[in-house]
C-alpha cells in the first residue's frame, strides 16, 4: 500500500471539516465548557442571594456589607455572560452566521469565566472575614487566587505554547 502524504499536511486547521462542520463541533465543545461554569455561578449566586435575609447579615460591618453587595453584582454579571451564549445562539440560530456565533459566544464565555473568578474570590474573602476576623484572611484569598489563575490560565497557556509551538 503506498502512503499517502503526512497526516495533516496541507491542511489549516488540522482536521477535515468544513467551516460549518467546524462551528457545529465547537458549538458542542463550548456548550460543554459554559455546563460546568453556569453550574458553579448559579449555586455560588443561589447562596449569595439568600444570605441577605439572614438575621446574622444585619450585623456585618460596612466594608463587609460593601463586598457582600460587590460579590453579588460579580455573580449576577458572571451569569448573564454564562447564560448569554444561549441566547445568542437563539437569536442568530438559522442564520448561517454559526461561526460568528460561535467566536462571539466563546468572547461572552470568557468574560463569565472571569467574571466567576472574581465572584469566587470575593465571596471566598467575604466569608473567611466574617468567619475568622484574622488578618491572614487576604493572603490566603491571595493564595487561593493565584490557585485559580494557574488552574484556569497559566496551565492551559503553558501547554497551548508548549505543543502549538510550531504551528
Amino acid at each position: 500500500m503506498a502512503e499517502g502524504p503526512k497526516a495533516g499536511a496541507g491542511r489549516t486547521h488540522g482536521r477535515d471539516e468544513t467551516e460549518e462542520e467546524r462551528a457545529d463541533r465547537r458549538w458542542e465543545e463550548l456548550i460543554q465548557e459554559i455546563r460546568v461554569a453556569q453550574t458553579g455561578v448559579q449555586i455560588i449566586l443561589g447562596f449569595l442571594l439568600t444570605v441577605a435575609f439572614t438575621p446574622h447579615f444585619q450585623g456585618l460591618g460596612q466594608t463587609d456589607k460593601t463586598i457582600y453587595v460587590v460579590t453579588v453584582v460579580l455573580g449576577s454579571l458572571a451569569t448573564g455572560a454564562l447564560i448569554g451564549p444561549v441566547a445568542f445562539h437563539r437569536i442568530v440560530a438559522g442564520r448561517r452566521i454559526k461561526p460568528q456565533a460561535v467566536v462571539w459566544a466563546s468572547r461572552l464565555t470568557f468574560t463569565g469565566l472571569i467574571l466567576l473568578l472574581a465572584t469566587l474570590t470575593t465571596a471566598l474573602l467575604l466569608v473567611l472575614r466574617v468567619v475568622t476576623k484574622d488578618p491572614y484572611v487576604p493572603w490566603l484569598v491571595a493564595g487561593v487566587l493565584v490557585w485559580y489563575l494557574l488552574c484556569w490560565f497559566a496551565l492551559p497557556l503553558w501547554v497551548r505554547l508548549r505543543y502549538t509551538a510550531g504551528e
